[in-house]
């Protein structure tokens, strides 16, 4: 039987954020532990936010030199970011942050965005997404021993793409040792603990206040994305979101809205959701080896596989 459960729930990445950790472990009692747990989050909100200019990420995509020293975590960051362009063929790409902020990303995210509905009516028309050409996450080198990361200066980087699942994994491996916890990164969730409790993620639909299903785990890691609630019209009118087409660098409009994947690590689940969505839905299945919900333009959507 589980022990004593606690609760932590807070504003961080531009959502709400919630730590469950139920049982004594490692980390200690479950309020110490899960308290624990919201100040590194918070920690980490401020290290690797690119709006604020005294983070280190910000600091590190401005640094003049061509190999920076970094901390522990921002080197491991690194590390997994490379890892995710080089899984996704370069559809999970981090290099992208002068093109993000000339679609209209260039500050944090206020408000509900434009209605889902009117940026598809407004999107142009739909094409699978495909890596830069210029492939610049290649020019990128992380040494985890020396501390540091090498990139040509002028190259940087942004923390959407994995940061969340990053953060994720990291606490798993302090909370594993406890009879169960759960981590929720405004929408991302990370799982586990030695009691193997089996917990509820539910996926919201971006069309109407319903929930298209509900995952039952005890481990690892369930990751969305989508256009649903970052999008905006951008200088000329134009209907615009976070997630970019690599070889054009503007926000994608595949037929795909939103995907949610599952997988062993937060890293994972986020980098194939992302691929999901970029690559359109003839390919969105193939990068769901361990289940998803893949969801389109006109509102149906493709369960493991199952489409209703």
């Amino acid at each position: 039987m589980a022990g004593a459960e606690a609760i932590e729930t807070f504003p961080c990445f531009g959502g709400t954020v919630t730590v469950i950790v139920t049982g004594a472990g490692p980390a200690g009692a479950p309020a110490a532990a899960a308290a624990a747990a919201k100040r590194r989050l918070l920690e980490w909100h401020d290290q690797f936010s690119r709006f604020e200019p005294g983070s280190e990420l910000s600091r590190l995509n401005v640094d003049p030199r061509d190999t920076v020293p970094v901390s522990p975590v921002m080197a491991r960051f690194v590390e997994a970011l490379l890892a995710a362009a080089q899984a996704s063929g370069g559809l999970v790409d981090a290099t992208m942050v002068g093109e993000i902020e000339a679609a209209g990303y260039a500050s944090h995210f206020e408000g509900d965005g434009v209605p889902l509905a009117q940026t598809l009516e407004l999107a142009p028309a739909r094409a699978a997404g495909a890596a830069h050409p210029q492939a610049r996450w290649r020019s990128v080198g992380v040494d985890r021993r020396a501390g540091t990361v090498t990139r040509p200066p002028g190259v940087s980087l942004d923390s959407g793409g994995v940061a969340k699942g990053l953060f994720g994994d990291i606490l798993a491996g302090i909370l594993d040792g406890h009879d169960s916890f759960a981590i929720d990164c405004a929408g991302d969730v990370r799982l586990g603990g030695r009691a193997h409790l089996e917990r509820p993620v539910q996926v919201a639909s971006p069309f109407a206040t319903e929930f298209l299903h509900v995952f039952s785990l005890a481990a690892g890691a369930v990751a969305t994305s989508g256009m649903g609630k970052r999008s905006w019209l951008d200088t000329e009118g134009r209907p615009a979101h976070h997630l970019l087409d690599p070889a054009t660098g503007r926000p994608a409009f595949t037929g795909v809205v939103q995907v949610t994947a599952v997988a062993p690590t937060g890293v994972e689940a986020e980098w194939r959701t992302k691929a999901a969505l970029l690559s359109g839905p003839q390919e969105a299945a193939q990068w769901l080896p361990h289940g998803g919900v893949v969801v389109y333009d006109d509102a149906s959507t493709d369960v493991v596989g199952t489409k209703r």
